[in-house]
């Protein structure tokens, strides 16, 4: 089997890219590979690999910068999705395509389900929003959305990375508390993007790892668990902080749990874990990987 995934050098792509084997081939096209700004440039790249699916892991991700970056946001994360799907459709190749819990407001109290209206509230969200629904418009029945948040992994620019650094070289921390969500492993997200090719599914999913956290309770965690491993040398203090206190070009939902309760019948349940079984797993391939 033959999977093309868009994108190469993302968290998502690089951990894709480790689950080929002898009976899986998968390929990753970056920007110098396949030029998804064309329409009949993606067509042509597709049909000289003939893959038996593709899983679009491409994004503009830069949240803050997208408020002033509108167009190009809107571009990647939205109109050129369009583009892939019609070539998908085309070609009868199946497509999953990453999106993200910034489609919601954040004004929910419980977790958002796959059903519930998505109404962004940044420039980012609304640029992934507009990609989600021109996909369906092209591949409403070869084609999947896996919603994700809070993706990190042992390579790339990640919050758990940017923690452990921050931790060694300052004295002290503050992190939003008022923020909720859940981490994502990428290990995990892309073995879950695999089986949603290779099975085919269709629609729309929530993907992240189990249990709620904030920010403030993501770093408290990381810490301990960093110390504990030796990957950091000391502890420093954290304050909790609200988003008031720091404030940003791009408005964030102050709630975006999602609820992924059909997940456990759908993919296979040892990829269903705790966030904190997770950054367990993420810090201990980190330790052994600098060794």
């Amino acid at each position: 089997m033959k999977i093309v995934v868009i994108g190469k050098s993302g968290q998502l792509a690089t951990e894709l890219s480790y689950l080929a084997n002898d009976q899986l081939d998968i390929i990753c096209l970056g920007r110098n590979d396949i030029n998804i700004e064309d329409k009949s440039a993606i067509e042509a790249k597709l049909s000289e690999l003939k893959p038996n699916a593709v899983i679009n892991a491409a994004a503009y991700t830069a949240v803050d910068l997208a408020e002033t970056e509108s167009d190009k946001a809107k571009k990647i994360n939205g109109y050129y999705v369009g583009y892939l799907a019609e070539v998908c459709q085309a070609l009868s190749l199946h497509l999953v395509h990453l999106s993200t819990d910034f489609v919601f407001d954040g004004t929910h109290s419980i977790p958002y389900t796959t059903t519930d209206t998505i109404a962004p509230v940044n420039t980012y969200g609304e640029s992934k929003a507009i990609g989600e629904n021109l996909l369906f418009q092209a591949a409403p029945n070869n084609s999947c959305i896996i919603r994700t948040a809070w993706v990190y992994s042992t390579h790339g620019n990640n919050f758990v990375k940017t923690m452990l650094t921050l931790m060694e070289s300052k004295p002290e921390l503050g992190v939003i508390s008022d923020q909720i969500g859940t981490p994502t492993y990428a290990k995990t997200l892309a073995q879950a993007s695999l089986h949603a090719a290779i099975n085919k599914l269709t629609g729309i999913y929530h993907w992240t790892d189990q249990g709620v956290a904030s920010w403030y309770d993501f770093a408290v965690a990381i810490q301990a668990l960093a110390f504990d491993k030796k990957i950091i040398t000391k502890c420093i203090p954290i304050k909790a902080i609200t988003t008031a206190d720091y404030p940003t070009p791009a408005k964030r939902p102050h709630f975006s749990v999602l609820d992924k309760s059909k997940n456990a019948n759908i993919f296979p349940l040892e990829l269903i874990n705790h966030w904190q079984t997770q950054l367990d797993c993420m810090l201990n391939n980190l330790k052994n990987r600098e060794e």
